[in-house]
């Protein structure tokens, strides 16, 4: 699957700028993706100077790419991964740095590819935290976790758990910044292969 540009998207027929568009977009999407995964991996954290000016680059893209069509795109993949997120920040179970990346990435893909993207990147992160739980033998206790930060939002609503919390310092955390890259660039290779 390609990534579909606001020429597609909305109809508007520009076949001759569609490839140079969609190799121009995954081109800073996949900077910026990968950028904002190594910076996670090394500081653990992503910082908003990024996000805000990745944002700020995906909506200008698509608008000098094409038109206002295209700014329409790039607000509505923003606003897509900034809506489906926001439990999670309201949890305190995805960091607001993390939640800023996923909006900044849903600026450069449009919703279509964002929720692939996403899809990708939440697979990564599950398999990242699989390892970890076991490599710190801590697989009872992150189940157990699980199942209280699934019945707090069922009882409580988005009120975070104090034991499962970014803020309990005994947690297990990972970068998921870093999950996001590597979700980036799987999506850009199945899209380059047709898959």
């Amino acid at each position: 699957m390609a990534l579909r540009t606001a020429t597609q998207e909305y109809g508007v027929e520009r076949s001759t700028m569609h490839s140079n568009s969609s190799e121009i977009l995954w081109a800073l999407t996949l900077a910026f993706a990968v950028y904002a995964g190594w910076l996670d991996s090394r500081i653990r954290r992503i910082p908003n100077w990024l996000t805000v000016s990745g944002l700020f680059v995906g909506i200008v893209a698509h608008f000098i790419l094409a038109g206002w069509h295209g700014a329409v795109m790039a607000l509505e993949g923003a606003g897509l991964g900034l809506l489906i997120l926001l439990p999670l920040v309201l949890l305190r179970a995805l960091g607001a740095g993390d939640w800023k990346l996923m909006g900044a990435l849903g600026a450069f893909l449009g919703p279509q590819m964002f929720l692939m993207v996403l899809l990708a990147s939440i697979f990564v992160a599950g398999f990242m935290a699989v390892v970890l739980m076991i490599r710190a033998r801590r697989v009872r206790e992150t189940l157990r976790n699980v199942w209280l930060l699934i019945l707090s939002f069922l009882t409580f609503g988005f009120r975070a758990h104090p034991e499962v919390s970014l803020d309990n310092p005994e947690a297990l955390k990972l970068p998921f910044g870093v999950a996001a890259a590597v979700g980036t660039v799987g999506c850009f290779v199945a899209a380059q292969w047709g898959l």
